[in-house]
């Protein structure tokens, strides 16, 4: 396993999903109140769903790219400007106050996604996917998003506890930090597709 791909699969994915910024949306979704049954089985759909998503674009990314003849640094920059979008969403808060659906599952949608499996984090996947090389650095990918999911489903399985140890500030202070990782992954992908871009013109 690449090690190295891992680390950054896995910091990537888990400052865009942000595990931690999840526990009050989730609590405002399926109400603090609820059972406990209730939350655990929202929490099992959400990542499920969300998983689902992710592993659907990192295996068929590629030959919607191919199809629709769509290079890699133009990827990059399209992926580096939405996960700047969803950066500044984490700065400026926007993402605490999700709108609440009229109908269907919430673990679902919105839950499952867009929150979890947003576009940031198919980009990044299909990113990495197409930066691969060798089965380990697949496997190395897969594991990371693995490991995400199931941070993300701990973190909402026991939301009401890590409410209770991070505090509400906790989280927001959690949430502001890791979108300034997020703005700063961001520019270095827009960055390399402009490199990119330069050596492939040059």
């Amino acid at each position: 396993m690449t090690w190295q791909l891992f680390g950054e699969a896995f910091v990537t994915l888990f400052v865009i999903m942000d595990p931690p910024g999840t526990v009050p949306i989730f609590l405002a979704l399926t109400g603090t109140r609820a059972a406990a049954g209730h939350r655990a089985r929202a929490a099992l759909v959400a990542v499920t769903v969300a998983l689902g998503v992710i592993v659907a674009f990192a295996l068929f990314g590629q030959a919607i790219l191919d199809y629709l003849g769509i290079s890699l640094p133009a990827l990059q920059t399209a992926g580096g400007l939405l996960l700047l979008l969803v950066a500044l969403q984490l700065l400026t808060g926007a993402l605490d106050d999700p709108a609440t659906p009229t109908s269907g599952n919430v673990a679902m949608v919105p839950l499952g996604t867009p929150l979890l499996a947003g576009p940031g984090a198919i980009v990044a996947t299909m990113v990495f996917v197409q930066r691969a090389d060798e089965r380990a650095d697949y496997l190395a990918i897969a594991a990371a998003i693995v490991a995400v999911h199931l941070l993300l489903w701990i973190f909402m399985r026991f939301s009401v506890v890590v409410l209770r140890v991070l505090k509400e500030s906790g989280i927001l202070l959690v949430s502001r930090i890791a979108g300034l990782l997020l703005a700063a992954i961001a520019v270095q992908l827009v960055a390399d597709a402009v490199r990119a871009f330069i050596d492939g013109a040059g």
